[in-house]
C-alpha cells in the first residue's frame, strides 16, 4: 500500500481536511451524553422547563454542527478517494501500455482488466472510508471510554475491559480474512477471463453447438468464485455478532452494577444513561471499525495486486539513439523461449537481411514464424543470441526510438472506432490526406474506401462494418502511412484471394523508400520473388536461399509448394 500513498500527495488538503472535521463532528457527539445526563438529573428533576428547552436546543444545535461537518468531511474525503483512484488508474493504464509481450502474456489480460477497474474500485472505496473512519471510530471508542472516567471511574472500568477484546476479535478477523479475498480477486480474474472467451468466440461456440460445454465451464468457474466469497463473507460476518454480543454483555453489566450504585447513591439516573450512551456509541463504532477493517482488507488485498504490475520491471531499457536507421536485420545464433514454456520456440537461427531486401518466412502452423519477426521490434527479447539493427542489438536501442521505424501488420487485423482517418493516422499523425491516399492505393484498400466516404468513411470497433480482408488491407495502409525502414507483414494477406495479393505485394516491392520488408505466410506463391526466403521447421531454419535454390535444396520448402502447386 505505500507504493501507491504518492497518488494522495496532490490531495494532502483533502485528506487532512476530511479527517479533521470528523473529528470535530466526533466530538460534538461525545458531549451529547453529558447534556442528556444533566436534562434527567437537573432539568426534569427540578422540573425546570426553561432549563429543559434550553438542554434540548443545545442537543439540536450539536446536531445540526455535527451534520455540517460530516457533510464537509465527505466532501473531503470524497474528492480525495476519486482523485486518487483516477490518478492510479491513469497511471496503470500508462503502465499496461509499455508492458512487454511476455509480461502480459504472464499477468494476463483478464487479470489486467480486473486490476483496472475492480482492484482500483476497491482501493478507491478504501481510502474513502479511511479518510472518513480511521481516525473518528477509535476517537469515538477511546474518547467515550475516557469520558466514562468522568462519571464514574469504577463503572469507567468496564470499557477498559471491552475495548481490548473488541480490539483482539476485529484484528483476528483481518488477519484470517486477508489472503481470502486475494484469492477472491484472483478467482474473479478467472470468471472475467471465461466471459471474455465466450464474448469474442460466440459464433464459433454457436457453429459448433458448444454452448451447454461453455455454459458448464463458466458455472463451475463461477461456482469457485461464490466459494471463495463465501468463505470469506463468513469470516467477515463474524465480525458483527462478535462485537453485538461483547458490546451487550458489557451493557448487561454495566446497567446491572450502575442500578446497584444509583441504590446506594453513588450515581445518579442521568450518569447511568450518560453511560449506556457512551457504550452504545462505542458498539455502533465498532461495527463501523469492523466494516471500515473488512474493506481495508480488500483494499490491501487490491493494493498488492496493483503495485505488482506498477512495479513490473521494463525490460532491458536501452539507450537512445539517433543515427541513421539504414534497416539492416542480423540474427546470430539466436535462441527464443516463452515465459513459462517447457521448450523454446526457436532454436539457432542465424542470417542477415541488407537494408531494401524483401524476406520470405513460410513453415507450418506453430513452426516459430511470428515469433521470429516479434524479436525485430522487441516485443518479446532472445533468450541466447543477438538480434541487431543496423548493428546495434535490438536491447541497446529506445524501444520507443526503435518501433517508430518499424512498421508491423500482425496476424489480425485490429481497427478502432471512428473513421478510415483516424486509423490511418496512427501510422502518422502529421500525414496529410495525400499520403493517406497514396498508402490506401498500395494497400489495395482504395477502391473500397472511396466508394462509400473516402477517408471519412466510419470504422465500427474493431472494423466490425469491413470483412476480413478489407480489414487487413486497412492495417496494411496504416503501417505503410509510417513509411516504415522495417515493414513487417505477418500473414496481412490471408484473407485475400491471391490477384489482390500479389497486387498489393508488387506494391509493396516498389515502394520509392524501399524498406526491408518481412513476409511472414504460409503462401510459396508470397515469398517466391523474395531475395531470401526463410524456412521454419519446429523451431529450427530447414533452409535459408532463393526460391529456386531451396526448391533443390530443402525438402521441406519442396513439401510445401508441391502441396500448393502440384508436382
Amino acid at each position: 500500500m505505500k507504493r501507491l500513498l504518492k497518488y494522495l500527495k496532490k490531495y494532502i488538503k483533502e485528506c487532512v481536511l476530511g479527517p479533521l472535521f470528523k473529528l470535530i463532528e466526533a466530538t460534538f457527539e461525545l458531549l451529547v451524553p453529558l447534556v442528556v445526563a444533566r436534562i434527567i438529573d437537573v432539568d426534569i428533576a427540578g422540573a425546570d422547563k426553561a432549563g429543559a428547552a434550553r438542554d434540548g436546543g443545545i442537543l439540536i444545535l450539536l446536531g445540526l454542527l455535527g451534520l455540517a461537518f460530516s457533510v464537509t468531511a465527505q466532501y473531503f474525503s470524497a474528492k480525495a478517494a476519486v482523485g486518487f483512484a483516477a490518478d492510479l488508474r491513469r497511471s496503470l493504464f500508462a503502465k499496461i501500455q509499455t508492458l512487454s509481450y511476455s509480461d502480459i502474456d504472464e499477468i494476463g489480460t483478464a487479470s489486467l482488466i480486473t486490476r483496472m477497474t475492480s482492484d482500483v474500485n476497491t482501493l478507491q472505496n478504501g481510502v474513502n472510508m479511511v479518510l472518513r473512519l480511521f481516525l473518528r471510530s477509535p476517537f469515538i471508542v477511546f474518547g467515550a471510554a475516557a469520558m466514562a472516567f468522568t462519571v464514574d471511574k469504577r463503572l469507567a472500568l468496564i470499557f477498559v475491559v471491552v475495548i481490548p477484546v473488541l480490539a483482539a476479535v476485529v484484528y483476528g478477523i483481518m488477519f484470517v480474512t486477508m489472503p481470502l479475498f486475494k484469492k477472491v480477486q484472483k478467482k474473479l480474474e478467472g470468471v472475467l477471463g471465461i466471459t471474455g472467451d465466450m464474448l469474442s468466440g460466440a459464433r464459433v461456440i454457436r457453429a459448433f453447438c458448444s454452448e451447454d460445454e461453455e455454459c458448464e465451464r463458466f458455472t463451475a468457474e463461477n461456482g469457485e468464485l461464490a466459494k471463495y466469497q463465501k468463505r470469506a463473507g463468513r469470516l467477515s460476518a463474524l465480525t458483527s455478532p462478535l462485537t453485538y454480543v461483547i458490546i451487550n454483555g458489557a451493557l448487561i453489566v454495566l446497567i446491572w452494577t450502575g442500578a446497584l450504585r444509583v441504590d446506594t447513591g453513588l450515581i445518579s439516573v442521568g450518569g447511568v444513561i450518560a453511560l449506556y450512551n457512551y457504550m452504545s456509541q462505542i458498539l455502533v463504532e465498532l461495527i463501523k471499525l469492523a466494516n471500515l477493517i473488512v474493506t481495508v482488507t480488500r483494499s490491501f488485498a487490491c493494493a498488492s495486486r496493483v503495485a505488482d504490475v506498477l512495479d513490473t520491471p521494463k525490460e532491458g531499457a536501452g539507450k537512445a539513439n539517433a543515427e541513421k536507421f539504414p534497416g539492416k536485420v542480423c540474427f546470430d545464433k539466436v535462441f527464443a523461449k516463452y515465459r513459462s514454456a517447457a521448450e523454446e520456440s526457436l532454436e539457432d537461427i542465424s542470417f542477415t537481411a541488407e537494408a531494401g531486401e524483401s524476406v520470405g518466412i513460410i513453415g507450418g502452423t506453430g513452426s516459430g514464424k511470428t515469433t521470429l519477426v516479434n524479436l525485430i521490434p522487441r516485443f518479446y527479447d532472445s533468450c541466447r543470441g543477438t538480434v541487431a539493427v543496423d548493428g546495434k542489438d535490438v536491447r541497446l536501442w529506445d524501444e520507443s526510438e526503435l518501433r517508430r521505424k518499424v512498421g508491423v501488420v500482425f496476424q489480425k487485423a485490429v481497427l478502432f472506432k471512428g473513421t478510415v482517418r483516424d486509423n490511418l493516422l496512427w501510422g502518422n499523425e502529421n500525414a496529410t490526406d495525400e499520403e493517406l491516399t497514396a498508402a490506401l492505393k498500395d494497400a489495395q484498400a482504395y477502391d473500397f474506401v472511396f466508394e462509400k466516404w473516402g477517408l471519412d468513411t466510419p470504422v465500427e470497433g474493431g472494423g466490425r462494418n469491413f470483412s476480413g480482408g478489407q480489414r487487413q488491407r486497412l492495417t496494411v495502409a496504416r503501417a505503410l502511412v509510417r513509411r516504415p525502414e522495417i515493414l513487417i507483414l505477418d500473414d496481412a494477406g490471408s484473407a485475400l484471394d491471391f490477384a489482390t495479393d500479389a497486387a498489393m505485394r508488387r506494391a509493396v516491392s516498389s515502394l520509392d523508400y524501399r524498406p526491408t520488408v518481412f513476409t511472414v505466410t504460409q503462401r510459396a506463391s508470397s515469398v517466391m520473388n523474395a531475395d531470401k526466403i526463410i524456412v521454419l521447421d519446429d523451431g529450427r531454419a530447414a533452409g535459408i536461399g532463393t526460391h529456386e535454390t531451396l526448391l533443390e535444396t530443402c525438402p521441406v520448402y519442396r513439401e510445401i509448394y508441391d502441396s500448393q502447386f502440384g508436382k
